[in-house]
């Protein structure tokens, strides 16, 4: 039976890249944010080396999008729409 490891491969290489320059960022007193964006440059299609699945990455980033939607309603609150 075979098997496909791609989204193991693509979260965990993610999730370790933004982990290490994440880190590097924070011990350079810049924002962590700023380690995770550029571990997603270095991830890319655009950059040479390592290229994680772009239709499954795509489809992760989909996903992302609607849990920080999500997370923003449930800080939402009727008075500050008011």
């Amino acid at each position: 039976m075979p098997h496909n490891i791609s989204l193991i491969t693509t979260i965990a290489s993610a999730f370790g890249l933004a982990l290490l320059i994440g880190f590097i960022a924070v011990r350079l007193k810049l924002p962590a944010l700023v380690g995770y964006l550029i571990a997603g440059i270095l991830i890319g299609p655009a950059t040479p080396g390592f290229v994680a699945d772009v239709n499954l990455a795509g489809q992760l980033a989909e996903i992302g999008v609607m849990l920080l939607m999500f997370g923003v309603g449930l800080h939402f609150s009727l008075e500050d729409l008011l």
